[in-house]
Order: C-alpha cells, then structure tokens, then sequence
C-alpha cells in the first residue's frame, strides 16, 4: 500500500472552493506547416502512448475508513475523453484571452475519484508572424500529487525533443497492478506505517534538536547583519498589503515572457544568481505597483520562497519541499541598493536553510490529521483570520529550473512556458518563474478581489528590467561607491545597535568581543559584494 506521505496528503486537507490545490502552466504551441484534424485528437492520442511512462497520470487516491489517516494510492485507468478536453475561447483569440481563460479554469477542483489531472485545449488561435497555425494547453496537475520539479520530471516523459515523436523503450511491469484496498489490508497498512514514521521521529530527534539550535542562532546573525535600525532582515513579520487577506473563489492571471539570456548575462555582471534576479525583479515590479498607489508599505516586503529538498536525479512523482523567508528590500529606493539587499538576504537564507534541508519533514504521523487539518483549515477560511493576524510573507515566489532546449508535444512545437500556481488565505499572489529554451516565463496568479489589476503588475516586471538593464554593472565606478556606502552604513548602524546594548549590560570587556565578531560577520558580507568595509575612525586617547 502506497500513503500519501504527509506533506502529499496536507494539500488534499487544505483545499476547499476557495483554495483550489493544483499546479499546472500555460503551453502555446506551433503547429506544423500543413497540419490538419484536431489538435485536442493529436494530444490524446500522444498522451495515450506516453501513459506507461507516467506513472502520476495513472493512479487515483483511495481513502482510508472514517478518513482516519492519509489516503493511498491505487492504479486508475484514466478515461482521456474527461482528461483531455476542448476548451473555450473566441476564434482569433491571443495572450489576453488565454489569460482570461486560465482565470476562469483554475477555480475548478479536480475530481478526487479520478486521477487528479486534467488538460484543456485550445484551438483556433490568431496565427503567428509568419501565418503559422497555434494552439495552446493548459495543465492542471493536483499539488498532492507532484511538486514543481515533479511537473519537469513528468514533462520530460511527456514532450520530445523534435517534431518527430520518439518511440518509448518501455519492459512491461512485473508489479500486479491494485485498483482497490480491502479493509484488513489497509488496517494494517496504517498501522505499520505510524508505527515506522513514529519510531523514526524518535530515532532522528537528538540530531534534528541540534541542527536546530545551530540553524536557529545562524538565523538570528544573519538577521542582525541585515537589518540595522531601519532595515528588515527575512526574520520579521511582513507589512500589511492587499495580497495579505482571505481569498475568494476568483482568479487572475497574467503571463510576461524575459530573454534568458540575456537575464543570466546581467546576473553575472552585477555578481547575481538568476534566483536573485527574479527576486530583485518582483522586487522592482512591486515596488512601483504600490508607489503608483500610494500603498508602498515603509517597511520591506517578505516573500515565501519554496526550496526544494528533492536529491538529485530523484524524479519521483511526490512532494519534496519546503518554504523559506526572503526580504525583497521594497523599501529601498535606491536599485543597485536594493538589489545589494536582496543578494543579501538571498545568501543569509541559503546559509540557513542549507543546514536544515537534512530534518526538514515532508513525511510524518497522520493518525486523526485528516479530521484536524480540514476542520482547521474550514474554520481558517470562514472566520477570516488572515484579515486579523500579521502574516511571515507577503507573497510568495517561487523559481522552478526548466528545459533549455525546445520541445514538442505531438509534433507541435512549445514556445511559452508559463506557470500557475497556488495562493492560499494570507497569501493572495503567487509569481512563479520557470526557464524554458531561451526564455523566462512568469506565471501570475492572484485573487481576483485582492488584485484584479494582476496584468498591470505583470507589464511592472517588464519595465522593471528596463530599469535593471540601466543600473551601473559591477566594475563601474557608480556602482562601487554605492555598494561601499550601503555597507559602510550598515556596519556602523549594527555595530552601535548591537555593541551598545552589550555596553550597559555588561561594560567594555564584553563591547571588545563582541565588537569583534560583529567586524567578522561584516567583513563576510562586504567580501560577498566585493567592497571594502568603512574604515573605523581613529579612538581618542
């Protein structure tokens, strides 16, 4: 008996009408020349000769008596005439519309007594430049089920790597195939299985406390380094924005494509990983959105940031992730400051979160969870308490690492990539970012109450890359001078916060120790940004 393993089945308990708990993107496809029939057909049928290939299309969820503990999985037939559908759109219809469809679409739930999948295509789209024929997919994949590094996975099974599908190598499975669990069977499935998580709980907690404590103390330095007297490091709560409220039944979603490249070559100009590039991206972007407004908050802007914890070449199709906290530095007016912030505050939460992916849990007990989760998470929703608590993050934003090269579904080419995502009560947009070919395609969906306006935010990332492309690149004299006096500045304004409050408590022996880790700590993160620290003033006798 395969269980649900606990982070799996927690999206099955925290989904309802208002929080629909699947992932998916928005594919548009080219034709080939001469192509004739329907494409919906053609897709079908490839999917049909892909099926032993994919193991997380072909299995359905089986629950546990009274709902006791998490579901299992069991073999399932799907029926591709309901997986696979036509779906609605004006003829002639381009980027807009398939947003506005997309919206409409991934309010629906999945059918949780069929394989939790399903695909809508469309056809009788406006033609490319050149004339050609398109079409376009839009993919639900229920998050219990995969992860986004999952979704790659069951896309490589899926997509060619040319026009010309290739034929599948596939021996025939010697496992004899369970489409259903009788009682005593399942019984005793959850009982062992509680009883082994439970004993490994045990087993691992010496080790897991002290990774803790490490972690926890890591953290709180990184912290202190970040923020100053005016900054926000990644552990604070976040301001009140719009996005942070109880969500409704709508969507919205918006697409913007960047040149890969073309974002990468910046990155290494300006010493930055194409993750922080993102994150100083949605920085920029949200940032302009909320001046326009007057609502930027004076206080930096969290983001939830997933991480995963899935080894590599593990292409299992389960949940293997975590979350972690990044500051986005929308306070700062400044960009090459603010893009120095979140280098920052990116670095500081791989630091600690690195010694943390060997304990973080996505399996554990679920004897009596089902019952807990979903009645919490009902009672979340109808009482609106993420209208009255302060929330950790603001939003969350996630970068998924995808193909590099182009690929094509029953003979179709992709040309776009972009994601679509989850937001859930506190959290009401999610901006996921996935690399494909030579682009960089982001996903925005919101609430459609708390940001009809989400295409207005997505054209912000567009202009925020202008600016991005204008800022002074490493090297230049511009942007040392800046770089040493955000540093210079942040150093003093810790070191007097910190050495201070050592000064009264328990005087100048204790200020001289700790002054001098506070100078290690800093000279770390100026060698980071590639400045000399602020030279100390000289001490009067």
């Amino acid at each position: 008996m395969q269980q649900l393993s606990g982070l799996d089945a927690t999206f099955l308990y925290l989904e309802t009408p208002e929080m629909p708990m699947h992932v998916g993107a928005l594919h548009l496809y080219e034709l080939p020349a001469g192509y004739k029939g329907k494409f919906v057909t053609a897709v079908r049928q490839h999917i049909r000769d892909r099926l032993p290939a994919t193991p997380a299309l072909r299995r359905r969820l089986w629950w546990m008596p009274l709902n006791m503990a998490n579901p299992a999985w069991v073999d399932a037939e799907p029926d591709l005439r309901v997986h696979v559908v036509a779906g609605s759109c004006p003829k002639g219809a381009g980027l807009p519309e398939l947003e506005a469809a997309v919206s409409r679409l991934h309010t629906q739930l999945l059918d949780r007594q069929r394989p939790l999948w399903r695909f809508f295509v469309f056809e009788g789209l406006a033609p490319g430049p050149k004339g050609e024929r398109r079409a376009a997919i839009y993919t639900q994949l229920h998050h219990a089920a995969v992860d986004g590094q999952a979704a790659v996975a069951l896309a490589n099974a899926l997509l060619d790597l040319g026009p010309q599908p290739r034929r599948l190598d596939q021996r025939p499975s010697r496992r004899q195939k369970v489409f259903k669990l009788e009682m005593a069977e399942m019984l005793r499935g959850v009982i062992a299985s509680q009883a082994t998580k439970i004993a490994g709980i045990i087993r691992e907690l010496p080790s897991t406390v002290g990774t803790l404590k490490d972690a926890a103390a890591q953290a709180i330095s990184h912290a202190s380094l970040l923020t100053g007297r005016k900054g926000s490091g990644n552990i604070t709560l976040a301001p009140a924005t719009p996005f942070n409220v109880s969500v409704t039944a709508g969507r919205a979603f918006a697409a913007v494509t960047l040149p890969l490249p073309a974002v990468r070559e910046l990155g290494h100009a300006h010493d930055a990983t194409l993750n922080e590039m993102v994150l100083m991206l949605c920085s920029s972007a949200l940032r302009r959105h909320f001046g326009k407004r007057r609502q930027l908050p004076r206080k930096s802007m969290v983001a939830a940031v997933p991480i995963t914890l899935r080894a590599s070449g593990d292409t299992s199709p389960d949940n293997q992730a975590s979350m972690s906290l990044v500051s986005l530095g929308t306070h700062i007016a400044d960009p090459v400051k603010r893009l120095a912030h979140v280098k920052a505050a990116s670095a500081a939460m791989k630091s600690t979160m690195g010694s943390l992916k060997s304990i973080l849990p996505t399996d554990f007990p679920s004897l009596g969870v089902p019952w807990l989760l979903e009645a919490a998470t009902a009672l979340y929703g109808k009482a609106r308490v993420a209208d009255r608590i302060p929330q950790v993050a603001n939003l969350v934003i996630s970068n998924v690492p995808g193909p590099h090269v182009p690929l094509y579904m029953a003979g179709a080419k992709m040309l776009t990539n972009y994601p679509t995502s989850i937001v859930v009560h506190g959290l009401a947009l999610n901006i996921t970012v996935q690399s494909y070919d030579q682009s960089l395609d982001f996903g925005l969906m919101a609430d459609a109450q708390a940001l009809p306006e989400v295409r207005e935010l997505a054209d912000a990332i567009r202009v925020a890359w202008d600016d991005l492309l204008a800022l002074p690149r490493s090297g230049d004299p511009d942007h040392a001078d800046a770089a040493e006096s955000l540093v210079g500045r942040a150093q003093r304004a810790v070191t007097g916060v910190v050495t201070g409050a050592v000064t009264g408590a328990v005087g100048k022996v204790t200020q001289r120790v700790v002054g001098s880790a506070i100078e290690g700590a800093v000279s770390q993160v100026t060698g980071r940004l590639g400045v000399r620290p602020a030279k100390k003033p000289a001490r009067r006798r």
